[in-house]
């Protein structure tokens, strides 16, 4: 009965409001206007506007019962594991970014085996370090920020081989909810690390290994929506803090890095 209740009253306050559904959270408020950038709303109650990003929401649920989506948000591929890397968005326009959540910096070199390399390959490898880099952070979109080309050079003395280097920050339009992680792991403190990925700024490709390690989670965080965790990977004690970039029923996997490597790690549950 109780259930039904609320059923009823949780109908009764979504008709009452539009519903903004935004990439993390549910708004109920009344939409003011829609703007080419963001969506302008207010809380029930208030007059004071606030506006969101529209690259942030993924559909509005309006009490007339109109239901308006974005391709903004849509237009975003998933990146589900580092697996998807070629999902990956690679954007130089600022406002492509706006609202989307920041997870970390990315950057990449490649370089020419020999003066004869062809320049166009290398970018092309370039790019591919940068996208699996951003997928092992959890990112599906790279704001670029700095691409440098060089062509091969020739003397009598000295020659070099063409070379290209890309940094950016890697951002998400969805990261992992946090309450649903905790829910997931329950009171569960201590797993087992089953794969290591790591990409070190000298390598061609990613490499990956099979490992059995301890993982001991101490603390569990939610910073500005990451979820980060305090704790110790067996054979890893010079770090203590980990991300995590996803999880489903059987796994989660976390990121850290160590200087010029970055290392995606799959725990099991």
């Amino acid at each position: 009965m109780l259930s039904l209740i609320a059923v009823v009253l949780t109908s009764i306050c979504y008709g009452q409001v539009d519903t903004i559904f935004s990439n993390n959270e549910k708004i109920l408020c009344s939409v003011k206007e829609i703007t080419p950038d963001a969506v302008k709303y207010a809380y029930a109650g208030e007059d004071l506007t606030n506006s969101i990003y529209k690259n942030a929401v993924q559909k509005i649920a309006f009490k007339n019962g109109r239901v308006q989506t974005f391709a903004e948000s849509t237009s975003f591929k998933t990146v589900n594991s580092l697996y998807d890397f070629d999902n990956v968005t690679i954007s130089q326009v600022e406002s492509e970014i706006r609202g989307l959540f920041k997870v970390g910096d990315v950057s990449s070199k490649a370089r020419g085996g020999t003066t004869f390399s062809n320049q166009e390959k290398i970018k092309e490898r370039a790019y591919h370090k940068l996208k699996i880099q951003a997928a092992m952070q959890g990112a599906n979109v790279v704001y670029l920020t700095n691409q440098r080309s060089e062509g091969a050079k020739y003397g009598q003395y000295v020659s070099s081989a063409a070379e290209t280097t890309l940094t950016g920050i890697g951002y998400t339009n969805q990261i992992p909810n946090y309450d649903d992680f905790k829910k997931l792991i329950s009171d569960k403190m201590t797993f087992t690390a089953i794969q290591e990925s790591k990409l070190n700024s000298n390598a061609q490709d990613i490499s990956e290994i099979t490992i059995r390690k301890q993982f001991k989670i101490d603390k569990i965080t939610n910073e500005n929506g990451l979820i980060m965790l305090e704790g110790q990977l067996e054979g890893v004690s010079k770090y203590s803090n980990f991300r995590v970039v996803s999880f489903s029923d059987s796994r989660f996997n976390v990121f850290y890095e160590d200087k010029s490597t970055a290392y995606n790690i799959m725990i099991s549950l």
